[in-house]
């Protein structure tokens, strides 16, 4: 029935969005009449009227008129009152320069240029960095600053690649979040997401950023499930200048970017085409992922004289049978052998973290009219930095580039075509290049074999060692106790007392296996880089570990908005065709098998005032469909109450959805531990991995479990949210919202085998271990509350926030464990000034800023490499910047993680003082250990009139 209900409603919008007819709308733009600059926030009524609205970001305003003349009021704090008086309708863009009050220089209070009254106004949970703050960014970049935002979460896999998101679920791989700059997706045609900034915007070009938390499909398609970091760039024509910015630090780290804009006149004066060009080059040593600690998957922990699996060390993984010799005839045959792991190579030997990022962004604008413009941008991105995903990954040389045309009237249309494309370059797995070089040696069941035959052998004499050894527990048949109880009572704690003696021996084995029967590929030998480059120039299919990818997208986007008594229409269309290429590297196109798949939507949504402006309801519904999955519907709606100007309460209930990656459809990737692939068709006859471990007891194969996987689906989400805002002695802004989200078909992964089991219970052919995409039997529940204050004194700010995030599992018995990945409390404070005068002197146009955030610990799921618990964590960033006025310069020095906190609470921390100032964190685990990242860079900035 409700779907019937929103289908109609669909139906409905798009039959009034063709027929209502519109009213006279006046547009125009506000700025400071010394210096062009746009003045967001400002008020514009219409004098001896209660209609009134504010400017937003750039400057831009829309006012309904009724009737003629009218004399339109302009307010700005710190700014002198104005008055235009209109006497017939005009559609041309009215442009409105306020001149500031000289009495009021030293008392201007700098809350207007932070939020809006849009902002104020906003029905849904949004967050927003303006060009100024992205430019007083304490922290090294202005991406990893978005952390320090309400409800935002950032996750870094290396130096050179952050990833933002929002209301858990928490990744690397951020597929329930939409990145857009411009309104173009910004994600990797093959990933199906986003790399972070390491492919996005030049910082110099950067407008604003925002952050929409929560489902928002019905606004922005089926990728915006969790939430949306929109970009926008500086229009050539509003933004005219040279701005060039140096930057040095720690790490190695060098900075350069420079935006040229400019503005050609036609032939009657007025402004008709401009251009802007932005480049960006970047490199630095990245941070290193060295925790030698076992993972989640090894059996073995420290201690165990055998080694074990450590986290960044690779080819130590076990991905066959043979190293457990821990069954109680093995531990009479072999003593002490117990379960023994191959050496492995450290991840600093295998990737390359000299990261550099190189940006190229142009466009040229072309107004048709005076209110239309015709855009072509092309946007290029490309470098070499790590990756971490199932396994970790060394990004090398990639590229990725985007061409894009659009027609558009700003806040009335646009038609949009854009293309992106991506080469891979030369990158590689960097765990599987170690499993490859292990299994040059030899692969690991012989591997096994023979350090089992080292261990045993007269000639080396380890067995014989620890028979020797004072007081070995020797069992007989005759004995009044069985194997089993003298392994468990007798022979383990013998072997226990003598632990050091025994990691002492198995060094020995392994240097006698190395030296004999094998020959190791060393790390800085000739021998091992000649079988290094061989391994990861060759694709996988080839007995290698590069990847081949050079898939691409092809999108078509118009939308249509207009005034009717009814309210504000919005109407839209889109659509997308994704064609991956990896010859086989990634996906199931090989032997020349070309995949594409096709998606499309329309929406529509209405806005609405009534009640004297007190009550604003928005309602908007899209229509979804991908060429292997159903119609589906994303409906939202709205209701925004302002009792007062200063007050507001939101309500909104949205459902999402999320069409499975091209990854979860047509994957077909081999990690080494298992085989990843897509389930567009469904899996029969999977072996569960629990029942694997019963089998191998006793090869009993009456123990075996079998399941069926049905066919990935579209995950879908319901969301309800609660919000309030005020405004409070016209200095202190609050914003806080409550969230409760019901996830069906969650997405996530089953990982089970495949076997033919022949005589003796034993499997013919081997075990082959299978990672496939599937949708969870239940429902999974999250929620959250967030809080937030600005407060504005002056020329100082001071804010601070909090969020708690939770998840529901029900006590499930499902085999898919969502990974929330998620902090449950985590809170930011700021503090930051602009324009100040520095004590005893004249000068004043010192700024600064500080920022503080604790992050509560949390269990990090990822791969079974890669899984574990991430400790309570804290970071203290800093900025202190001056302007030169005369020569358009600032200086910035500043750093990221100068110091924490919480390592003086830590009780297993040995130097405590020392802790504080190299604050060494880890935001994923497996990831690297972020530190400390100081830096100091020369901003020039030359406006054009």
């Amino acid at each position: 029935m409700i779907g019937k209900i929103f289908r109609f409603f669909h139906i409905f919008l798009i039959f009034i969005s063709n027929f209502c007819c519109a009213q006279y709308i006046l547009k125009g733009k506000v700025s400071d009449k010394k210096n062009g600059e746009e003045l967001p926030g400002a008020t514009i009524k219409i004098k001896g009227t209660n209609i009134a609205t504010a400017t937003g970001n750039n400057g831009s305003f829309t006012i309904e008129v009724a009737k003629f003349p009218v004399t339109l009021q302009v307010k700005y704090i710190g700014y002198e009152n104005f008055e235009l008086k209109i006497n017939k309708y005009t559609n041309n863009i009215l442009k409105i320069e306020l001149k500031e009050k000289e009495a009021d220089l030293k008392e201007i209070e700098i809350k207007s240029s932070r939020i809006t009254e849009k902002e104020k106004e906003s029905p849904i949970t949004v967050e927003s960095m303006g060009s100024k703050q992205i430019k007083e960014a304490a922290a090294s970049t202005f991406y990893e600053g978005l952390g320090n935002m309400k409800g935002v979460d950032i996750t870094a896999a290396s130096l050179g690649f952050r990833v933002v998101n929002t209301r858990g679920f928490n990744s690397t791989s951020p597929v329930r979040s939409l990145q857009l700059i411009d309104g173009v997706d910004n994600q990797s045609p093959g990933l199906n997401f986003s790399l972070g900034n390491f492919l996005g915007a030049c910082e110099l070009d950067l407008k604003k950023v925002d952050i929409i938390s929560g489902a928002s499909s019905a606004f922005y398609g089926p990728n915006a499930f969790n939430g949306v970091i929109s970009m926008e760039s500086k229009n050539p024509f509003e933004s005219k200048g040279l701005t060039i910015q140096s930057k040095i630090g720690e790490r190695q780290l060098r900075e350069f970017c420079f935006r040229l804009a400019q503005v050609i006149k036609g032939k009657n004066g007025k402004e008709k085409l401009a251009y802007k060009v932005c480049f960006l080059g970047m490199s630095a040593y990245d941070w290193e992922a060295n925790n030698y600690n076992p993972s989640s998957d090894s059996k073995k922990g420290l201690g165990n004289p055998g080694r074990f699996d450590a986290i960044n060390i690779y080819g130590d993984e076990v991905t066959s049978y043979g190293n457990d010799y821990t069954d109680a005839e093995s531990q009479r045959s072999y003593p002490g052998l117990g379960v023994i792991y191959r050496d492995g190579y450290f991840e600093k030997d295998l990737v390359d973290y000299n990261t550099h990022n190189n940006k190229f962004n142009l466009s040229i604008h072309y107004k048709i009219t005076p209110k239309t413009e015709l855009i072509y941008a092309f946007n290029m991105g490309g470098g070499t930095t790590v990756y971490q995903g199932e396994n970790r990954y060394s990004l090398k040389n990639i590229r990725f580039w985007q061409n894009r045309i659009e027609w558009q009237q700003k806040d009335k249309f646009f038609i949009r075509i854009y293309t992106t494309n991506e080469d891979a370059g030369d990158s590689y797995d960097a765990v599987f290049t170690a499993m490859r070089l292990n299994d040059a040696i030899d692969n690991n069941v012989h591997w096994y074999d023979t350090y089992r035959t080292y261990w045993s052998h007269p000639m080396f004499g380890f067995k014989g060692k620890v028979k020797a050894l004072p007081g070995y527990p020797e069992w007989y048949v005759a004995d009044s106790i069985s194997k089993e109880e003298w392994v468990e009572k007798k022979l383990t704690p013998f072997l226990d007392f003598y632990k050091d003696s025994l990691i002492k021996w198995h060094q020995l084995c392994l240097n006698n296996l190395n030296r004999y029967s094998y020959n190791k590929y060393s790390p800085g030998t000739e021998r091992f880089d000649s079988m290094f480059n061989d391994i990861v120039t060759r694709k996988f299919n080839d007995r290698g570990t590069r990847f081949y990818d050079r898939s691409a997208l092809y999108n078509i986007q118009a939308e249509y908005k207009f005034k009717t008594k009814l309210g504000e229409i919005t109407n839209g269309i889109s659509g997308r065709m994704y064609r991956p290429d990896s010859r086989g590297t990634i996906f199931r196109d090989t032997a020349g098998k070309k995949i594409t798949n096709f998606e499309f939507g329309i929406y529509a949504g209405i806005d609405k005032k009534f009640n004297n402006n007190h009550w604003k309801i928005n309602i908007t519904t899209r229509l979804d469909k991908n060429e292997n999955f159903n119609f589906l519907f994303s409906p939202a709606a709205s209701i925004l109450y302002l009792p007062l100007k200063e007050h507001n309460f939101r309500f909104t209930v949205s459902r999402a959805i999320r069409n499975p990656t091209l990854a979860d459809q047509y994957l077909y990737y081999n990690v080494g531990r298992a085989i990843l692939i897509g389930n567009l068709n469904g899996f029969d006859s999977l072996i569960t991995i629990e029942s694997i471990d019963e089998w191998r007891k006793n090869l009993d194969v009456s123990k075996i479990v079998y399941r069926k996987v049905d066919p990935i689906s579209p995950e879908k989400v319901l969301t309800f949210e609660l919000g309030y805002k005020a405004e409070l002695f016209k200095s202190l802004f609050l914003d806080m919202g409550y969230y409760y989200s019901v996830y069906t078909d969650f997405i996530g992964y089953n990982i089970g085998a495949v076997a033919h089991f022949g005589l003796g219970g034993f499997p013919v052919g081997g075990i082959q271990v299978y990672r496939l995409a599937a949708n969870s039997a239940d429902k999974v529940n999250t929620s959250g509350f967030n809080f937030g204050f600005s407060y504005f004194f002056k020329k100082y700010s001071f804010t601070g926030n909090y969020s708690i995030n939770t998840i529901n599992l029900r006590n499930t018995n499902d085999p898919i464990v969502p990974a929330f990945n998620t902090p449950k409390n985590k809170f930011n404070l700021g503090f930051s000034g602009r324009e100040c005068k520095i004590p005893f002197t004249k000068l004043k146009n010192l700024g600064f800023g500080f920022s503080y955030k604790w992050i509560e610990g949390f269990e990090f799921t990822g791969s079974p490499q890669f899984t574990g618990y991430i400790r309570n964590y804290d970071m203290f960033d800093a900025q202190l910047n001056y302007y030169f006025p005369k020569q358009f310069l600032t200086l910035k020095i500043g750093g990221s993680n100068l110091l924490g906190i919480v390592p003086l609470f830590r009780k297993n921390e040995s130097n405590k003082l020392k802790a504080v100032f190299n604050n060494l964190n880890t935001q994923v685990y497996g990831g690297p250990f972020v530190g400390r990242l100081a830096y100091i860079s020369i901003l020039f900035e030359l406006s054009y009139k």
